[in-house]
């Protein structure tokens, strides 16, 4: 069994479609077909079924790939140590995080981590709340910025590094427009822009209307920050965004108000596995980001941003 038909099978299993999977390795189909072929018979089992014009796992081949993927993770991690021992400050750092923070917080970290480390390279994976924990516990990504902690949780751990305020965004037409702060109560009337269900700002927005005595009327959803402000913007509704995802990006803005009743805010972490220590270079980001947002470095607490 050779490493090249590992990475065929799992490449075929990815695409479901011999010739996707030929394309993206950069070889000929044919020899994509005969490493499988000769895979299946050293295993003596059928790996994949024909479904259509595609490709299907078997039971026994969804099995086998399960391990292949975790087997092919851990060589990778294990030549990105090799190389990091070298020279730590070559590596790749893989992190996770949600849009809202693509934005503002991750470009700033980033830029700022670079100016000290400038080989360091970075591979960005965007994702929600579930698919973000996903990721850190199958060891997609190194490290995850995500909102809300998860304040417990069996396979990850890590610390809140700030808790932001969210703003009522309101069409510049809006009679509280011009307001410095409103009750979120005064909102009760009106339409609002939300996120789609399984972003995580959805929940907190929902949660902070029913607390205010209301069931919030809903216009339209988004997946976006951009489409949520810009539809507020044009007249659509009223909505509720943090601090960092009103940096204006286009002409057509929305007003900002406080809300001072109820405070909502979100808190915004980040998490690793917990039963793996990071590669080196993701630990020395790590270590950089408790300094960049003034906290003591203290392993797998929940340490609370300085007031």
């Amino acid at each position: 069994m050779e490493l090249r038909q590992l990475q065929y099978f799992l490449k075929v299993a990815q695409k479901e479609h011999v010739t996707q999977a030929s394309e993206e390795l950069h070889v000929a189909q044919s020899a994509v077909s005969r490493q499988i072929h000769q895979l299946e018979e050293e295993l003596g089992v059928q790996l994949f079924m024909q479904k259509g014009r595609n490709l299907q796992l078997t039971p026994v081949g969804q099995l086998f790939c399960k391990r292949v993927d975790s087997i092919l993770k851990d060589l990778d991690r294990a030549v990105a140590e090799v190389h990091e021992f070298l020279d730590p400050e070559q590596g790749e750092i893989r992190i996770g995080f949600p849009h809202s923070l693509g934005i503002h917080l991750i470009p700033s970290v980033v830029a700022e981590f670079k100016r000290r480390y400038p080989n360091v390279k970075f591979r960005f994976k965007q994702g929600m709340f579930p698919s973000l924990i996903r990721d850190v516990i199958s060891a997609e990504v190194d490290l995850a910025f995500i909102s809300p902690f998860p304040e417990k949780h069996d396979q990850v751990e890590g610390e809140i590094m700030l808790t932001e305020e969210l703003f009522a965004i309101l069409p510049p037409n809006h009679p509280l427009a011009k307001e410095e702060s409103i009750k979120l109560s005064q909102l009760k009337d009106d339409k609002f822009v939300l996120f789609s269900k399984g972003y995580s700002l959805r929940p907190i927005v929902w949660h902070a209307c029913l607390e205010a005595g209301f069931t919030p009327k809903i216009a339209f959803e988004g997946e976006e920050t951009d489409t949520i402000r810009g539809l507020v913007a044009a007249g659509m509704g009223v909505s509720i965004l943090p601090e960092m995802a009103l940096f204006q990006t286009n002409p057509l803005q929305p007003a900002r108000v406080r809300i001072s009743e109820p405070k909502v805010t979100r808190t915004i972490g980040l998490i690793h596995r917990s039963d793996d220590k990071l590669p080196r270079v993701a630990q020395a980001f790590r270590s950089f980001l408790l300094s960049y947002f003034g906290l003591q470095q203290q392993a797998g607490t929940c340490d609370k941003p300085k007031t």
